[in-house]
């Protein structure tokens, strides 16, 4: 049996912590299995070093930041590949370059094209336990490029996808997938399966526990992901592609994020194409949006509004200015005193009055709702910020998920 684990920094974060995550990789070893460790840096060493970084450069160039959190990994793998040989156990660490993750050139964002397997392979008939660095990769120009938020699961997904892995445990700080945020909402309870598709709204919407690329590639190469704490025992919640209908909800989960912002472009000509060419002048600069509104048109114009990260604002906006002439619209506005609240469950589908009785709720705690978003299996408002964690903790009762 072939097992790929991962650790996020938590996990790792000190000298005890890295020798429990080494015996609870020994243990399955012991067992006769092949264990493959994915690896983040040591709890908050990267935002150490983009604090370094800062420090010497405001805004760095992003090839050399990608150059630099490469160390935090590193220093994790080389670490525990210590721990192991201290405990009596072979194992071995290897980088991006070492086991050829193969990635597009994006820095700081980049994608994973082909994983080659053959050292791996060759150190598991070795008997050695595989630790391999998550989040980085390597691209066309052998530069390390980086995998973006959450990029050691994809690394770990992706690993588990090109081994065709049994299995692939993902270990955090907290045991499973909760219904929401246990830290927001103390009646949170952990569910014991979750679907892909459900997982992967989620994650997108701000459910920090596993990354929506991650996600994504699992439900493409059928990987069985398995979500756990590394400080405890516990089962955990298996993402897989179908749940029993006896552990079927109406809704699963209700997320949130905070890293939202809403952009409104006002007065854009109302004409057809205008949209595309709003969009796809955001998407050549690798922003993404999320949420999307559009007025009814008036005396030749109509608004357009949307969300997008954090992060993404500066340089949207950036963007837009720099092209509103070619764009053709009078100006552009955007808040940063948002929230994106959502709830998720494939068994929405054959319920109607859901998105009623979500509304309603939000009624009832006066909370107000500046955009709607709607799927098969999601409902996303965008409220303000002072209302998000009232609204969220009003809306998981509502629709009882804090009952079992």
């Amino acid at each position: 049996m072939l097992i790929v684990k991962k650790f996020g920094g938590t996990s790792v974060a000190n000298k005890e912590r890295i020798f429990n995550v080494a015996k609870r990789c020994i243990r399955d070893y012991e067992k006769g299995h092949d264990v493959v460790v994915v690896l983040s840096a040591m709890g908050k060493y990267t935002d150490e070093l983009i604090d370094k970084a800062k420090d010497i450069n405001p805004n760095p160039p992003k090839r050399e930041m990608d150059m630099l959190f490469t160390i935090g990994e590193q220093m994790s793998v080389s670490l525990m590949a210590m721990a192991m040989a201290e405990l009596g156990v072979r194992a071995i660490s290897l980088n991006a370059f070492q086991v050829a993750m193969k990635t597009t050139s994006a820095y700081g964002n980049a994608r994973l094209k082909k994983i080659d397997t053959e050292r791996i392979r060759r150190e598991l008939e070795d008997r050695k336990i595989v630790i391999v660095t998550g989040f980085q990769g390597v691209n066309k120009y052998n530069d390390y490029t980086t995998l973006g938020r959450g990029g050691s699961d994809t690394t770990a997904v992706a690993l588990a996808a090109a081994l065709h892995a049994d299995a692939c445990e993902i270990y955090t700080d907290v045991d499973g997938v909760y219904t929401a945020d246990p830290r927001l909402v103390p009646t949170a309870r952990k569910l014991k399966a979750i679907t892909y598709d459900e997982m992967l709204d989620l994650a997108t919407l701000g459910a920090g526990v596993l990354h929506n690329r991650s996600v994504e590639m699992a439900k493409k190469y059928g990987v069985r992901l398995v979500v756990r704490s590394s400080l405890n025992e516990s089962e955990g919640t298996v993402v897989k592609e179908v749940v029993k209908k006896v552990e079927r909800m109406i809704i699963s989960g209700v997320a949130l994020d905070r890293n939202a912002d809403r952009i409104s472009v006002i007065g854009i000509q109302d004409v057809p194409g205008s949209a595309f060419k709003l969009f796809n002048t955001l998407a050549k600069k690798n922003i993404n949006v999320d949420i999307i509104i559009q007025s009814v048109g008036r005396e030749g114009t109509k608004d357009i509004s949307f969300t997008v990260s954090h992060e993404n604002l500066k340089e949207a906006i950036d963007v837009l200015e720099e092209y509103q002439e070619v764009l053709g619209f009078e100006r552009v506005e955007y808040n940063c005193d948002v929230a994106k609240l959502s709830i998720v469950g494939a068994g929405m589908m054959s319920n109607p009055g859901v998105a009623a009785k979500m509304f309603e709720c939000l009624y009832n705690q006066n909370v107000n709702i500046n955009m709607i978003a709607t799927s098969e299996i999601r409902i996303t408002v965008l409220v303000s910020t002072k209302d998000a964690v009232k609204a969220m903790n009003a809306v998981h009762d509502a629709f009882g998920l804090s009952e079992e």
